[in-house]
């Protein structure tokens, strides 16, 4: 049993620099392909804290990242682009077995986790030695199906390689400008680079420009408008016997940044059902449910842009005694746009709904 003392208490972020991630998952969801969806780092950090298990002192909440390289494995033929599969052996009489599609990518990503560590790593040694033992146990993980490489040696790019563990400054000692310093001091550390943050409030901006022009438009509508490029024609002045003056011109749509479509996390389909009562699960001890993937809109953006660390993580939330979202499993941000943005409809308090959580 862990001692007393060793139970975390003190909020700090965990930073694993420029990690190379070989073969990952390039499909995140039926309808996506790219940059892997978020529940996949998710996953990582519930597996790494498994593996460490409590005597570590460190408990993780959320997990943010920034990526600084992707390479899909892709073949180009002009607007047409396949992946590269792998050729499997062929069956006993020759002809080639049935394989299903795999799409790969090869990155280069900085995970930044929201973590809590106990009194005994406050100081500067035993943290840092805190730090360097969980990029060891990282090394031999895999992530989005993807297997996490050491470093190359003899690299000429001066990129900051050593895990950070830092305290956050409490926000009742520090004032608000203190704070923001420290956390653009941090952002700095992972620049050139892209974090993902969420995007909700563009979604439902833009579900209501749809319903003004088409009451019948949904939540899908918006989420593929948001997810091309959309161009219109401008028609030209007409004269007075009705012969245009000039020629259409197309204009491409203003987007509000670097826009992406993502998946988010899962909805129920089913009841959940007792463990061992399905046929082919694969954990028979775990309580089994079906669900279908949630989507949403993300943005990436440069780490500097950020002002506040929250802007960048994602957390996984799941209230089982909602009456309405309990088969509701999703990775939720709380990124704030700039005041020139539009405002999410609904606001959410991410410090109090953080404090419920970890009191539960």
């Amino acid at each position: 049993m862990t001692h007393e003392s060793n139970q975390p208490a003190h909020r700090a972020v965990l930073a694993i620099p420029h990690l190379r991630v070989q073969n990952a998952n390039a499909i995140s969801s039926p309808l996506t392909w790219g940059f892997p969806a978020m529940t996949a780092f998710v996953g990582l950090m519930r597996a790494l804290e498994r593996r460490l298990g409590l005597d570590p002192g460190i408990a993780f909440f959320a997990v943010g990242v920034v990526c600084h390289d992707f390479e899909a494995q892709i073949n180009r033929g002009g607007f047409t682009h396949a992946f590269r599969l792998t050729r499997n052996p062929v069956q006993h009489d020759g002809r080639s077995a049935a394989i299903v599609e795999e799409g790969r990518v090869h990155l280069e990503v900085t995970l930044v986790f929201d973590v809590e560590i106990s009194d005994a790593h406050l100081a500067d040694a035993p943290r840092q030695a805190l730090a360097e033992r969980i990029a060891d146990e990282l090394a031999g993980m895999r992530l989005a199906g993807g297997s996490i490489m050491s470093r190359l040696q003899g690299t000429t790019r001066r990129v900051p390689t050593r895990p950070v563990l830092e305290p956050v400054p409490d926000a009742d000692d520090n004032d608000a400008g203190e704070q923001h310093k420290w956390f653009r001091r941090l952002a700095r550390r992972w620049l050139p680079g892209f974090a993902l943050v969420s995007r909700n409030d563009l979604l439902g901006a833009r579900l209501t420009e749809l319903r003004a022009e088409n009451p019948t438009a949904t939540a899908l509508d918006a989420w593929l408008d948001l997810s091309r490029w959309n161009s219109h024609a401008d028609a030209p002045p007409v004269t007075a016997e009705g012969d245009p003056t000039a020629k259409v011109e197309w204009q491409t749509d203003h987007r509000p940044g670097w826009i992406v479509p993502i998946p988010v996390g899962f909805s129920a389909l089913s009841a959940l059902q007792p463990p061992g009562s399905v046929r082919g699960a694969r954990d028979m001890t775990t309580p089994f449910r079906f669900v279908e993937t949630v989507w949403s809109v993300g943005q990436w953006i440069s780490p500097h842009r950020l002002k506040r660390l929250d802007d960048l993580l994602w957390e996984p939330v799941h209230d089982p005694e909602h009456p309405t979202a309990s088969g509701l499993y999703r990775c939720h941000n709380g990124y704030q746009p700039p005041p020139e943005s539009p405002e999410p409809a609904n606001p959410i308090n991410d410090s109090t709904q953080r404090s419920i959580r970890r009191a539960q």
